[in-house]
Formats: C-alpha cells, structure tokens, sequence
C-alpha cells in the first residue's frame, strides 16, 4: 500500500468582512505547527498532512489541518476559506524576507497577483524511473481530476463563467500545464535541468507541471486540482490520484506502453474541465471526445476498481463520487451563495462555514435529507473495508 498526503492551500479572510487578509506569516507564527507555512503571498496559507496509507487517517489528518489552519487565523482575526481564488478584489502581498523572494522579481505581475489556491497529493514510488513512467500513464487521466475539484467561479468581483479559473490563472507561469511523455528518468531529469539554466524557474519547487517528481521525497505529487470546498472532496481525489499511480505502475511492470495522446489534446481537456468542471461535458481521456462529466468520472472509476478493490478502498471511493456528482463540487456551491443576494460576501461567508464543517464533508440536515442515497465520508470512518 502506497502512502499519499495532501496539501491544500487556503485563503484567509477577515473574519467580519470576509475580505483577503495579508496574516499568513502571523498566522505561521502563531502555530509553531510545522504543518503550516506560508505562501508566495501572505493571503495564502498552505497546509500538509503526513504521510499515510489508510484512508481513515488520512481523512482524519486533514481534518485537524483544516481545524489548525482556521482556529489559528482566528488568533489575528482572520479565517481560512477553502477559496481557489479570491471572489473580492484582492491587492497581494509578499511574505517579507522568504524563499519567494526572487519569485516576485522575475515573474512580476503573474507573481503579484497570483492569489490561486490548489490541492496537492503526493504519493510515494520506489524510484525517479517508476516515478516518471507514472507520469507517462496519468497525464491523459489529470483533467479528470481538475473538473472533480473546480471550485473557483468568481475572481477579482467578476463571474468568470468558468468552473476553475485558477486553471486559467496558472497558465500565466511558464511551463504550466501538461508535458510531453518523457520516456525515461533521465529525460525528465534533462529537460528539468534545461529549465533551471535558462534561469525561468528560481529553483527545484516552481517547476508548475500538472504532476511531477518532487524533488523532496520519492513521491509524484499531482498539482492539477483547485482546492476543494468539502473536505470529502479533498479525501476523493487523494483516493482517485494514488489509485492512478498504483494503476500506472502496474502497467509498467506488465509492459503495457502509456497512451499517447497529444500534449495539445491533454491541454484542451484541461481547458474543458476548468471551462464546465462537473456541470459540462468532458474530454474522454482514452477516446479524446466529449462526454457526459459524469460519465467520464466514472469511467475513471472503472479503470481504478481493480486497485482500488485490492486496497479495500473501492466502496469508500465510490461512496464519495457519487456523493459528489449528487451535490456537485465547490463551484457549484458558490454559484448558489451568490444566487440569493447577488453578494459575493454570501459567497466568502459560505465557503468559510462549508470549509470548516466537522469532518466527514456536509452534516446539514437538510441537505443530507435532500440526498438520502450519499452517504458522507463520516459514515464510512471505522468501518471495516472490504
């Protein structure tokens, strides 16, 4: 069984107004939590959980995170908001004195303004050569996982009529996006290396692939997704990214060779799935033509069951997909907020409460009566799996 963690990033916002609040070193400070740090603008603040191989303490992990990182902005009378961007207008600023330093010079305004928040799971392998040959296999499959994640309408005041528009927003860094299929380990590590000298990316850690070699640690870490209003979400795209490694790696070592689908083809896919994430139609990974959103999530699915039965995760990942395409994700939510009054702090002040719900995702009794058949994560905790 693999470890995987997951990293999110959260907004912070004052806790009355629910405007952006540039506390993130504050709020760092106030922790002495190594599972804090900050972000390349102080509204940012960044959470990680360990690594784990089950599931329940996963869950569990990244449910005290969301409590540590909210209960400490509360300190300097902010919140963490589970925002991938910002719906108000927001003027960043920089963490003095701190590795992003050389960040703003070089990249200027893409650096100053990128207030983007996105969830990151990480999931060990045994090697760089199993680890790039994952990277082979899953590109096709990551804009699967972006559209279950979108959570980003609203940005700077505006509707963007997008379901991620951090997944626009990003783009503005060099390199972003998909790759090429590099082959081998020592391609990656080549084309890595031609990056550094052409003096874009400042070090190791911008290198802003939709899934790389983390040059920390033997892990892939995926970084396609927005960050997740529910924490359920969070749970199900962990789940969904470490069953394409395993999945990835077991083809490898059959010999099966890693579809080749065209870089420009993977980017459109990425497009459609920021465009209309889950209330749209979807590039099919393995056919390149649109469907139902729903459908091809559960085509992923489909392709994971074999791994994700022999982990004992298959009903728990299933339980929380269907959960999702039952209630929609954080885009859809936030759409709703804004629904009633036409106010974007409706929208902040939902995101907030959602994002700092007991663990196990929604506990609203009227939505839970709404949807009788989704069952929440919480349900599952202690259970024995199959």
């Amino acid at each position: 069984m693999r470890t995987f963690g997951v990293e999110e990033e959260f907004l912070l916002v004052d806790a009355v107004t629910g405007e952006p609040r540039p506390v993130g070193r504050q709020v760092v400070e106030q922790s002495f939590d190594d599972r804090l740090t900050c972000e390349v603008t102080q509204e940012r603040l960044e959470t990680a959980t360990r690594p784990h191989r089950d599931v329940n303490d996963l869950a569990l992990d990244l449910a005290r995170c969301r409590t540590l990182a909210d209960e400490t902005a509360l300190r300097v009378g902010a919140r963490a908001a589970a925002l991938a961007v910002s719906p108000q207008p927001v003027l960043p600023l920089a963490p003095p004195a701190s590795r992003h330093d050389g960040t703003h010079e070089r990249f200027a305004l893409t650096a100053g303004d990128q207030v983007t928040c996105g969830c990151h799971v990480h999931v060990a392998v045994e090697d760089d050569d199993e680890g790039v040959t994952v990277l082979d296999r899953i590109r096709p499959w990551l804009p699967v996982l972006l559209a279950l994640s979108t959570n980003s309408p609203y940005w700077d005041g505006a509707d963007t009529g997008y379901a991620s528009y951090r997944s626009q927003a990003r783009r503005r860094w060099p390199m972003a996006g998909p790759c090429d299929l590099f082959g081998t380990a020592e391609r990656y590590h080549a084309t890595v290396e031609g990056l550094l000298e052409a003096a874009v990316p400042v070090d190791l850690g911008q290198i802003p692939f939709d899934a790389r070699l983390n040059h920390q640690d033997l892990t892939v870490e995926v970084r396609v997704s927005d960050v997740c209003l529910y924490s359920d979400d969070a749970v199900l795209i962990a789940l969904l990214t470490r069953g394409l490694v395993e999945t990835a790696a077991r083809e490898w070592h059959a010999g099966v060779p890693p579809l080749e689908i065209p870089t420009a083809t993977v980017r459109v896919a990425s497009w459609r799935a920021g465009r209309f994430g889950m209330d749209g139609r979807l590039l099919h990974p393995v056919t390149a033509t649109p469907q139902d959103a729903g459908d091809v999530a559960l085509a992923l699915l489909q392709r994971l069951r074999p791994v994700l039965r022999d982990q004992g995760d298959a009903e728990i990942a299933e339980s929380l997909l269907r959960q999702l395409l039952a209630r929609g994700t954080g885009a859809r939510r936030q759409r709703a907020a804004l629904s009633r009054r036409g106010d974007l702090r409706d929208v902040v002040s939902e995101v907030v409460r959602v994002t700092n719900l007991p663990r196990g995702g929604i506990t609203d009794q009227h939505e839970a009566a709404a949807r009788p058949a989704s069952r929440s994560f919480a349900g599952l905790l202690g259970r024995g799996r199959p």
